[in-house]
């Protein structure tokens, strides 16, 4: 295609009028969004996403580590009839209600649900940006990948960021064999319970890893990253440092003059429409949602991409969109791949008094990791089958389809 390209659709047919409603981003937002879709049979669906596949994010650290693929085909969790573009969004018209792509092309829409999902945030930490790698997105994962195949046998991996990501990452990589220090900048799984801590940091230590939790990284070398505890700093060696901080939003909202947060997600109204544009819904990691404050998750993206996928369908029939609903209900994290952590939470995803961990844990964690792809899967055979905690379940008027 050259830059000329337009990609449209014939808007007509026997039945009237079509909707055209692009997806951005194919992750667990927007590939439930597109699916969910498809209750209305006069809307085309096109998604728009960077690699030709499904990834499940939660995945990985196993792909990392050699002990999982997070990779899914598209055939296997969207709707036959959802076009898919592999390309990337770099600005959208939003007065011309067009999307412009990497690849040069143009695509028209009627509405567009915004859910390309999060990267990894660089610490301000002299020698990152150069020498430090990052587990937040599938590009991020291959390099990690082929760096740890090509260490030596003893050779320190070193995870900076002690949350639940950074606890996983860490365990996966020790349990396969790897030498690995986790810095945990000022704890380890703060966001789970005392009992949950301990049990968490008992596991890392039966895996062997070296946990630095006061240890705060201050500076990243090729093969070194300096650490500062108590004052005191550190210069260790690390042939490979990765990051497991925090996240933010890619520029594109910012640089196609939507309003943004200060971290880059699209700001919506508590219908999830976009602040200022009623012709685009949010979804996902990359949204800041008016009232809302949620943790970046698959367990609030995919209730996020079928509410975005409902309000763009009651616009399209002429109605007011629902206020957004989400809740919690826990947090978990896998510590290799024979224990886990399963702390229950309230709503508000504050921890709550359960706590489930060991071997009962890591089995009920990947059933979860499981079970985000089947609902993507059973929204592409029935459309508006989804449920979640919070959110009413929606009765579909459409005949129940063969297995696909």
């Amino acid at each position: 295609m050259n830059t000329t390209d337009i990609i449209g659709f014939d808007d007509t047919n026997a039945n009237g009028h079509r909707t055209h409603v692009v997806v951005l981003g194919a992750g667990y937002a927007g590939a439930m969004a597109a699916n969910r879709l498809r209750r209305n049979p006069a809307v085309d669906v096109t998604v728009v996403n960077p690699q030709p596949f499904f990834v499940q994010r939660i995945r990985l650290h196993q792909f990392v580590s050699g002990t999982g693929d997070p990779k899914v085909g598209f055939d296997d969790v969207l709707a036959d009839d959802v076009r898919v573009l592999v390309d990337t969004a770099v600005r959208i018209d939003v007065r011309g209600r067009r999307v412009q792509l990497a690849s040069g092309a143009c695509l028209d829409y009627d509405y567009l649900i915004y859910a390309i999902g999060t990267r990894r945030r660089t610490p301000e930490i002299p020698g990152a940006a150069d020498h430090a790698l990052s587990i937040a997105d599938w590009t991020g994962a291959q390099r990690i990948r082929e760096r740890v195949e090509g260490l030596a046998a003893n050779d320190m991996i070193t995870v900076v960021g002690g949350g639940l990501t950074g606890v996983e990452l860490a365990a996966e990589l020790a349990e396969t064999g790897h030498d690995v220090r986790l810095v945990g900048g000022g704890g380890i799984a703060t966001s789970v319970s005392a009992r949950a801590r301990r049990a968490t940091r008992t596991q890392l230590n039966r895996l062997g890893v070296d946990v630095v939790d006061r240890g705060r990284a201050v500076e990243v070398g090729e093969r070194t990253v300096s650490v500062e505890i108590d004052g005191q700093r550190m210069v260790l060696s690390s042939a490979a440092t990765i990051l497991a901080t925090g996240f933010e939003a890619p520029e594109l909202a910012a640089d196609s003059g939507l309003v943004v947060d200060e971290i880059g997600r699209l700001r919506t109204d508590a219908t999830l429409v976009a602040v200022g544009d009623d012709r685009i819904v949010g979804a996902g990691d990359a949204v800041a949602v008016e009232g809302m404050r949620l943790r970046m998750s698959c367990q609030a993206a995919e209730p996020l991409g079928a509410q975005a996928a409902d309000a763009v369908l009651a616009k399209i029939g002429g109605e007011q969109p629902n206020a957004a609903d989400q809740g919690f209900v826990a947090q978990c994290a896998s510590v290799g791949r024979h224990a886990a952590t399963l702390q229950f939470t309230h709503r508000d995803d504050s921890p709550a008094r359960a706590v489930v961990t060991g071997r009962v844990a890591a089995w009920a964690k990947e059933l979860v990791c499981r079970g985000t792809v089947e609902n993507i899967r059973r929204e592409a055979a029935r459309p508006g089958r989804f449920s979640w905690f919070g959110g009413a379940k929606v009765t579909s008027t459409e005949p129940e389809p063969v297995a696909r």
